[in-house]
């Protein structure tokens, strides 16, 4: 089966970044690439809920991280065995499929216990012969099929009930007695030792060699309640496989069975596979038994493939990315730090949206957009571009937008203003909702900032929480050690923006960058709407 490949966006998804990526993902899927899937990393905003409400899409598969799993080892889909399997037919198991350990399960694939070559080895080697058979409980149809045996009379016996074996290899007399009841007697064709034993009342006669006894001997042995088998193999070889019919639930390991689960990171098992050393560790999903693991699979994992839309800095991407396989990056900010092993497919186009970009591929390969496709990546220009209005707006923006819109079937101006409307609303949110739903994290030379940005259609109607808003800027900068933190009440209608800024030492940065005077821990800045055009840059050149 073919390796999943995520397309994802960035942290505190915006509408651009999880539209670009469903766009993307059905885009890749219609030109041959059926392993991708669309993903997200947080929660979507209500901006976003109201266009994939809009036009019926659903949202992307919500990922925390790309770590590798447990799933990604090439697990050894090995048999499962039911504590009912003989030893003899284990071992037979683990010849032909080279292994050395075999989960066995119950009849709903729940695991009860292992069974190793060591449990096989050591149910010979430290137990008596007699004693290993009689307190196994093994069953009829055990003995049966390892011994490929036929009853050849009209008498059950209870194989849980022997006393013991014994191979009828020596004289009559000191056969005789040796023997009593509930013993099993291997024998060849010597009818004086089968009448013999019959009538001392053991409990089961296994005559080798394929020979059937006397007619007067299975009677008298009906008489006597003594069930007869007849096997093909001669007496050592039946003597050697008797205790091979036992289950191996008697000799499997029962206690402190270490497992892992299918969606168990690798950081997390690494150190138990250390410290327990096992040959083998049974998998499971929902419960069930699907296969084993080894330490050597650690080596041959496989990393998860990943494209990232909208981002291509480190501190805004998935967890785990350096354990990933990055195959594409789709963007339209400035290159950030991330670094890649080999050379990828690198589409950073300086332009309002990722889904402009997105929405070129379509278009200019012939590709056929579905309507409601076509709607969210225009909702995703729009919303981006705040209408065009942005400074990052191109006429590229504004010329593939209007072409997605025809396809959508809807009126740009008025599914704007209900957009904007149902996105901007902040009514019910905490402050901790507000400031993290479109919330960025930038490393500019040796500084760590933060800037999230609320766009609202009324600028005064978040005013009333300034104060509280602070408040959780501050506490937030020290918890994350963050140098600067930024919030910016960006007014759709006036296309302006108040910026918040944390600490209040960096008021003169804050007046270099913008040459603009501050008032306490907050500055007005007319005309600026975009945080990757006219925030991030001055403010990355100031600290430079």
């Amino acid at each position: 089966m073919e390796q999943k490949v995520y397309i994802i966006g960035h942290k505190n998804p915006d509408t651009d970044s999880i539209c670009s990526a469903i766009g993307y993902c059905y885009y890749k899927k219609m030109t041959g690439h059926d392993n991708v899937c669309a993903a997200r990393l947080g929660d979507i905003n209500k901006e976003t809920e109201f266009v994939l409400n809009y036009f019926n899409i659903a949202p992307p598969k919500m990922i925390t991280t790309v770590k590798m799993q447990v799933k990604d080892l090439g697990i050894d889909r090995v048999v499962s065995i039911s504590p009912d399997t003989t030893v003899l037919k284990a071992w037979t198991i683990m010849k032909k499929k080279k292994v050395k350990t075999l989960p066995v399960v119950d009849d709903f694939g729940q695991l009860l216990g292992v069974c190793t070559v060591s449990n096989l080895t050591n149910s010979y080697m430290d137990v008596s012969y007699n004693n290993l058979f009689a307190n196994s409980n093994t069953s009829t149809e055990n003995v049966l099929d390892t011994l490929s045996g036929t009853i050849v009379n009209n008498v059950t016996f209870n194989f849980s009930e022997t006393s013991q074996i014994i191979v009828a290899a020596m004289d009559e007399n000191e056969v005789v007695r040796r023997v009593g009841p509930n013993d099993i007697v291997i024998t060849g064709d010597r009818d004086d030792v089968q009448k013999s034993v019959i009538e001392k009342g053991i409990g089961c006669l296994i005559v080798t060699g394929g020979y059937i006894p006397a007619s007067d001997t299975i009677k008298s042995a009906d008489s006597s309640g003594c069930m007869i088998m007849s096997v093909p193999y001669d007496s050592f070889t039946t003597s050697r496989l008797i205790n091979q019919s036992i289950p191996v639930s008697y000799v499997m390991t029962r206690k402190n069975i270490v497992s892992f689960d299918i969606d168990d990171y690798i950081d997390d098992i690494k150190d138990t596979m250390l410290e327990t050393r096992y040959r083998a560790y049974p998998v499971l999903e929902a419960n069930r038994v699907i296969g084993t693991i080894s330490r050597y699979h650690l080596i041959k994992g496989n990393r998860k493939k990943v494209i990232l839309m909208d981002h291509n800095e480190r501190s805004q991407t998935v967890d785990g990315l350096e354990e990933a396989e990055i195959l594409e990056i789709i963007d339209h900010h400035r290159v950030g730090g991330i670094q890649t092993n080999t050379p990828i497919i690198f589409n950073n186009k300086p332009l309002g949206s990722t889904s402009t970009i997105v929405g070129e591929l379509f278009l200019d390969n012939g590709v056929a957009i579905p309507s409601g496709i076509a709607g969210i990546l225009c909702a995703a220009i729009i919303s981006d571009t705040l209408l065009f209005k942005s400074p990052t707006s191109t006429e590229l923006d504004e010329e593939i937008a209007h072409k997605l819109a025809k396809i959508a079937g809807i009126d740009i101006q008025k599914f704007s203003y209900d957009m904007f409307k149902a996105g901007t609303s902040v009514a019910g949110k905490s402050v901790k909702e507000i400031f993290y739903q479109d919330f960025k994290e930038f490393y500019l030379g040796k500084n760590k900032v933060g800037i999230g940005q609320v766009m609202t259609m009324d600028i005064d109607g978040i005013k009333y929480m300034r104060d509280e808003m602070l408040s959780f800027m501050e506490e937030s900068r020290k918890a994350k050690g963050y140098d600067l933190v930024m919030l910016m009440l960006t007014d759709i209608i006036k296309e302006n923006s108040e910026v918040l800024y944390t600490p209040e030492a960096s008021r003169d940065m804050i007046y270099r960058a913008f040459n603009v005077q501050p008032s306490k821990n907050s500055v007005y800045l007319p005309g600026v709407v975009s945080r990757k055009k006219q925030i991030v840059p001055p403010i990355a050149l100031v600290i430079k």
